[in-house]
């Protein structure tokens, strides 16, 4: 029926009149007429504000509203228009989206943005450092919690699909590496591309969501998510960055080339306050096309080249210290850390070679594994497509 809950966007089952009194409902319908004749919102968006408030008062209810689309319908609507500029985009397909969410949802993401916790912020290198990630959100208050369920419910990844054109796409129910991210002044990313492949369940990941929380911020701070052809050669790398700001997201595939980082963030000293907020979603497929598929592998970062006033003639001052001792300093720590995965990986190699000497049963069950299947497949597939070209 066009009058009914469900032809509005609003699940079947679920009930407003178990969600709320109608004292309750008729003030919350009376705020909203208000805000959706000021913002000119859709009746469908009015219909979905109403119900994520109801989820408050009745959480059998919630549980069935809590995935109703929290991406803003406009975004929604120009869904082909929005595909069409991610597959055309270079250096490798992507997209940046400002009003990505409902105001009202981004909001709710920074106002519960949980503070800086230093024990939430210990680095590949097993060291302290200035980025904080909470990847359990649903712990941090309501809000986060139903934002939770969204992110991994099939409105969401149908979405996603249509913003993307990549279909079949996979949640990671355990945010590995993504939630909230909060980089003080001071941090900065290397120039990296991602690990291919959750092992943990061996899907092939493909898209990186990005959603930024920042009201406030200047290209001059750094922080800006910078897309790269070829860092390791600046004559012909080709570069598309984007500022942190509140609202946009910027999406883009995971592949062997989609290199991405950003560089150190330098506030000034009335702004020491701030700090670079994001949520991160990453996605996954349980396949994708031949010629991209490699077996699978770390992150790799690419180290930061020497400073560009570095030339003959120069004279150093304290600041270009300051900077070469940074530099080099991270240039060591991922020497480090990439030799402590090789000596792990060589000891897994070892293990599994000394269980297949004994044959136990436990030899006989990692041959029998899905994963053990997949790696060998890649393999085949590798040398399947060498003698083919």
């Amino acid at each position: 029926m066009p009058g009914s809950a469900s032809a509005q966007g609003v699940p079947a089952g679920a009930s407003f009149s178990n969600a709320v009194d109608g004292e309750q409902r008729g003030m919350i319908a009376v705020e909203l007429r208000l805000r959706a004749k000021n913002s000119r919102i859709s009746p469908r968006t009015y219909l979905r504000q109403i119900a994520w408030r109801a989820r408050s008062t009745d959480t059998s209810a919630a549980a069935e509203l809590n995935t109703i689309d929290m991406i803003h319908p406009d975004v929604i609507g120009r869904a082909a228009e929005i595909q069409l500029e991610f597959q055309q985009a270079k250096p490798f397909r992507h997209v940046a989206i400002d009003n990505f969410l409902l105001p009202e949802n981004c909001e709710s993401l920074l106002r519960d943005f949980p503070v800086f916790d230093e024990k939430r912020a210990t680095n590949e290198l097993g060291l302290i450092g200035r980025k904080a990630v909470v990847e359990r959100i649903s712990d941090i208050g309501p809000f986060y919690k139903a934002f939770y369920k969204y992110i991994n419910s099939a409105p969401f990844l149908d979405a996603m699909s249509k913003l993307t054109g990549i279909r079949d796409l996979i949640a990671d129910k355990t945010l590995f590496g993504g939630g909230t991210h909060n980089n003080l002044s001071g941090q900065g990313l290397d120039v990296h591309i991602d690990f291919n492949i959750d092992e943990r369940n061996m899907l092939h990941r493909r898209i990186n969501l990005l959603i930024y929380l920042n009201k406030e911020w200047e290209e001059a701070w750094g922080g800006a998510i910078e897309l790269h052809s070829d860092p390791y050669n600046a004559t012909t790398d080709e570069a598309a960055s984007f500022l942190p700001l509140f609202n946009r997201a910027v999406i883009f595939e995971t592949n062997e080339y989609s290199w991405h980082g950003f560089r150190r963030i330098a506030l000034p000293p009335d702004k020491q306050h701030l700090s670079r907020k994001s949520f991160s979603i990453y996605l996954y497929t349980k396949d994708r096309p031949a010629e991209e598929v490699l077996a699978p592998h770390t992150t790799f970062y690419v180290p930061q080249p020497l400073p560009d006033n570095l030339r003959a003639g120069h004279t150093l001052t304290d600041e270009d210290m300051l900077e070469l001792h940074i530099r080099t300093q991270g240039r060591d720590g991922l020497l480090r850390m990439y030799q402590k995965l090789l000596i792990e990986k060589e000891q897994q190699i070892r293990d599994f070679l000394k269980l297949s000497q004994e044959g136990t049963p436990t030899y006989r069950a990692i041959m029998n594994s899905r994963s053990w299947k997949l790696v060998m497949a890649l393999h085949r597939l590798k040398y399947r497509l060498r003698h083919l070209f």
